[in-house]
């Protein structure tokens, strides 16, 4: 091999030892493993149906079908602000965003869902839902018709159960950033967050995809967007993440994990 070729090979070589991988990015998938008979693995109803011997086929049979809508593509409308409420539907594939909009035209983001969380069950009460949700990127959802899903509740405690355990974790995300809490806090409980529901669905805690825009989190987080991208900046600096585009790696997951204690078990 010439001299030059070899050096550059050998340098090539080197450069690679010295640069780690690059960590798998945990990307939102669409289980590929529910069927006409079974729950998809991110089903929020399928880990209690089960058990008591209720499959797809009695749902079936009780008029609680499991409907499949999308995909929805980025910006698209799974439902409006005010439309009639009829059913609660489980985030597929994809992420979907839901905020509402005030008579100005300005947009106040709710929150953001991931595969296995629901979207709607803020709408139980007034009948009507009260924000939109909008697909963030292609989205898939799972449709349950809810006043099927009260009766088959009523039948089985533990379906009622885990309704009341979704409605109130629902409740808790809605006040959690409601105290009086600092730019840094807040940015490090979202990221801790995200990694923790990531992470609870099979996906890294340390690699994050941010499929959302930075306006987006920012105006989740009640921040300005300059004031998000200066407290990632700084915690790059810090050594506590690593940023490349969308994609986040906490470096130092504990010690944003201790920044955000106060948001996180507000």
């Amino acid at each position: 091999m010439p001299l030059s070729r070899r050096t550059k090979v050998l340098a090539a070589a080197a450069a690679a030892i010295r640069t780690p991988p690059k960590p798998i990015v945990a990307v939102p998938r669409m289980p590929d493993d529910g069927d006409e008979l079974r729950f998809c693995s991110t089903c929020a109803f399928g880990s209690v149906c089960m058990p008591q011997g209720v499959d797809k086929a009695m749902l079936a049979e009780l008029h609680c079908l499991v409907e499949h809508a999308g995909p929805y593509r980025a910006d698209e409308r799974i439902f409006h602000a005010g439309d009639r409420f009829g059913a609660i539907y489980a985030v597929r594939g994809g992420t979907v965003k839901t905020s509402v909009t005030d008579d100005d035209g300005r947009e106040q983001v709710l929150g953001f869902h991931l595969p296995g969380e629901m979207i709607g069950l803020n709408a139980i009460h007034p009948a009507k839902y009260p924000c939109d949700a909008i697909a963030i990127d292609t989205a898939y959802v799972c449709r349950f018709s809810f006043p099927a899903l009260s009766m088959l509740a009523a039948r089985f405690p533990g379906v009622q159960q885990q309704l009341f355990r979704l409605l109130s974790a629902d409740i808790g995300k809605a006040a959690l950033l409601a105290g009086d809490h600092s730019a840094d806090e807040r940015v490090a409980a979202f990221l801790i967050g995200l990694a923790d529901r990531y992470g609870a669905r099979g996906f890294s805690r340390t690699a994050l995809r941010l499929s959302m825009a930075r306006s987006d989190i920012a105006n989740y987080l009640r921040l300005a967007a300059e004031t998000v991208s200066r407290v990632l900046r700084r915690f790059r600096d810090q050594g506590l993440i690593a940023v490349d585009g969308r994609d986040v790696t906490l470096t130092d997951p504990v010690a944003l994990r201790h920044l955000a204690r106060n948001v996180v078990h507000a």
